[in-house]
């Protein structure tokens, strides 16, 4: 098949060029997709823009057009020859069929940078929004609750530092006892790094009880010398509210219920600090 075959037959099939190749420089073309909305068949012809020869197979995939126009990848671009294309385009279309939908907002799903299988309208932005608008009232409530209770926690602290203890009372049971406690107080801390992607773990005495991969993500924004790290939520599907989320690189060791920072971008482990 010759080029001006393989245009005569794309603009037969109602195909149409593009005006640029973001990604390259041979010419691409585009339809609709016969029963889908939103879906475009995308064909690289495989045709030097320049030279007007044939550089390359062609390549057939599908694009879902999302709410901002922006094109997302659905299916995975697939090359053949002259004497396939015809074939490809029809086994492309099919394939539609087989790509996953939002339940959210019935948009097709497709394969993020990170790896993740995401909606291609992003419309757990939206959830945030809401779910934080919603929750105001009880989040000053609860932040209410926990100022009171630190401060009547730094009120008992102080009263007992004022009364004198006995060395007489330190029995072994009482030292063994307070070693225990010491060495499961202690500092436990993981490296967290601004553009990191992370969720979220429930530990309940140094074991993980709960893990959130899957309905909790988000992107970490900054992290200071302090161990302060500021998260961007971009999806919160449980019911943990966001009050508490981690917000540190650290945390003492031997808590009955603690969340920590889970990195899904790369390995990061928690580890007792030195």
């Amino acid at each position: 098949m010759s080029v001006v075959q393989r245009k005569a037959m794309l603009k037969a099939d109602g195909f149409f060029p593009h005006k640029k190749n973001v990604k390259g420089t041979t010419i691409i073309y585009s339809r609709k997709h016969p029963t889908a909305k939103f879906v475009r068949v995308v064909v690289d012809s495989g045709i030097g823009k320049r030279s007007g020869k044939v550089v390359g197979k062609a390549g057939v995939k599908l694009c879902y057009v999302n709410r901002t126009k922006s094109w997302r990848e659905i299916t995975t671009e697939i090359f053949t020859d002259n004497a396939g294309l015809a074939h490809t385009i029809i086994t492309v279309q099919a394939a539609e069929t087989s790509v996953p939908t939002c339940k959210h907002c019935k948009a097709k799903k497709f394969t993020a940078k990170s790896g993740n299988v995401v909606c291609s309208n992003a419309c757990w932005t939206a959830w945030g929004g809401k779910k934080k608008s919603g929750n105001t009232t009880k989040k000053t409530a609860q932040k209410i609750a926990a100022h009171a209770a630190q401060k009547g926690k730094a009120a008992r602290q102080k009263n007992l530092q004022r009364k004198p203890q006995k060395k007489s009372l330190q029995t072994p049971v009482a030292k063994s006892y307070k070693k225990s406690s010491q060495k499961k107080s202690q500092k436990i801390v993981a490296e967290i790094l601004p553009g990191d992607l992370v969720t979220v773990e429930e530990i309940c005495f140094d074991n993980v009880t709960n893990d959130y991969t899957g309905s909790i993500l988000g992107v970490v924004m900054k992290a200071d010398d302090f161990g302060e790290v500021k998260v961007n939520w971009t999806a919160n599907t449980s019911d943990l509210p966001e009050w508490d989320m981690p917000f540190t690189d650290h945390y003492m060791a031997g808590q009955r219920r603690h969340y920590r920072f889970k990195v899904l971008s790369r390995k990061a482990e928690w580890t007792k600090a030195a």
